[in-house]
Parts: C-alpha cells; sequence; structure tokens
C-alpha cells in the first residue's frame, strides 16, 4: 500500500491529470497556447523557475518528476534512477495506475526518495515535429503542474522531459519547458519554485538558454518545437 505521503487529484481520476483534452481543467490564461505558440510570461514567473545541474533524486523538492514510460514501471534514464532510489514499493503503487497516455500524469508517495511525491509523465517520442510532439510535451508540463498543485507542492524539480533516447531535439524541447511551467507560474501560487534539473553541464546551458530567450522576448511568442 502507498504511504500516507501519496497525493491524488480530481482531472482524470484519482492520481491523474490529463489537462489537454475534452472535460479536463483549464490551465489556460496569459502565457496559454495560442495558435501552437506559448506566450513567454513576465519576468515575475521565470524568477520562481532556477536550473540546476546534477541528479534529480537528490534535490531538496516535495515532489521530482519522473519522465517515465507508459508502464510506470521503470526503465533508463531518468526514469531508472528514481526508481532505484524510491525503492521497489514505487513500482507497485505506480503499476497501479498504469497506463499512463503520453501527455498525461500520474502521482504516487516519493517512498525512499527525499521528495514527498513521484508525478509520473509520459513524453512524446521525437518523430520529426509533424505528428504532435510539441502540444504533448506542452501537456506533460500542464499535467505534472496540476497534479503538484493539487497536492500542494511548493517546490518542484522537473527534468529534461524526452530529450533522452524518445530523442526531442534540447533546445526546442526546453524552450516549451520553461514556456508552459512560466505561464503556470503567471496564474497559479503553486508550485512556488520550480527546479529544472539538468543531468549535464550541457543540458543545463540549453535550459539557462531558454530562460535567457524567455525573459528577452518579453510580452511575444516562443515559438513551439519544430518551428
Amino acid at each position: 500500500m502507498p504511504d500516507d505521503r501519496s497525493a491524488r487529484a480530481p482531472a482524470g481520476g484519482p492520481g491523474t491529470a490529463d489537462v489537454g483534452g475534452p472535460g479536463t481543467a483549464d490551465v489556460g490564461g496569459p502565457g496559454a497556447d495560442v495558435g501552437g505558440l506559448t506566450a513567454a510570461p513576465a519576468s515575475a514567473a521565470l524568477s520562481r523557475i532556477h536550473v540546476v545541474e546534477g541528479s534529480i533524486v537528490e534535490l531538496d523538492a516535495d515532489a521530482i518528476v519522473n519522465a517515465a514510460n507508459s508502464s510506470l514501471m521503470g526503465g533508463g534514464g531518468v526514469d531508472g534512477a528514481i526508481h532505484r532510489a524510491a525503492g521497489p514499493e514505487l513500482a507497485r503503487e505506480a503499476g497501479r495506475l498504469a497506463p499512463c497516455p503520453a501527455g498525461e500524469a500520474r502521482i504516487t508517495a516519493g517512498h525512499r526518495l527525499r521528495a514527498r511525491h513521484v508525478i509520473h509523465t509520459v513524453g512524446p517520442v521525437w518523430r520529426g515535429g509533424s505528428s504532435g510532439e510539441p502540444e504533448i510535451l506542452a501537456r506533460c508540463y500542464r499535467s505534472s503542474l496540476a497534479l503538484a498543485e493539487a497536492a500542494g507542492v511548493e517546490t518542484l524539480a522537473i527534468p529534461a522531459i524526452s530529450t533522452g533516447i524518445y530523442g526531442y531535439p534540447s533546445p526546442a524541447a526546453a524552450a516549451i519547458a520553461v514556456g508552459e511551467i512560466a505561464a503556470w507560474l503567471e496564474t497559479h501560487d503553486r508550485p512556488s519554485s520550480v527546479v529544472l534539473s539538468a543531468f549535464s553541464a550541457d543540458s543545463a546551458a540549453v535550459l539557462r538558454r531558454a530562460l535567457a530567450d524567455a525573459a528577452a522576448a518579453g510580452p511575444t511568442a516562443i515559438a513551439a518545437a519544430g518551428d
């Protein structure tokens, strides 16, 4: 059984979120998707986003996001590292919430992790950018943030979703990540802080460049990946 640190959100059923389909929560407003673009929000929201290089499992956060596969049973990369650190209880709890379609998210307890919660989201496999990948990736961030808010998360750590074996180009993925997270923070108090977790110096540099580009863009639009 999951421990008492688990949390569940109403959207999409217990412990699930899909904020991109019919009958789901509206997370629009300033900075929302407009014709495939995400409006860059004000610098106040961007100031709540931080880039940290290192292992996401070592971060001091209320919740961490796992770049999962649809089975939620663990895999390679970040997914495998999180499951190894959390222990087998994580797979047992997460498996009961599977399958998780691409763009959706599920929340579980953190078990042996420092984080109280793990939010599992399934990113798109990169197929050239013309198969809906940008919107699916954007939904990963929106769904994860919605679950974090429902669970009362103050500090959320998120990896660069889909940029590993799923092959999403890092600069394009970083622009979507920053745009969607900042748009959410513009109209929501929680999470109060979001950490973009970078596994390498190169990954951290890409994420910092996306933050700088968003700050420079001001009220203009950040193009979705593939443009």
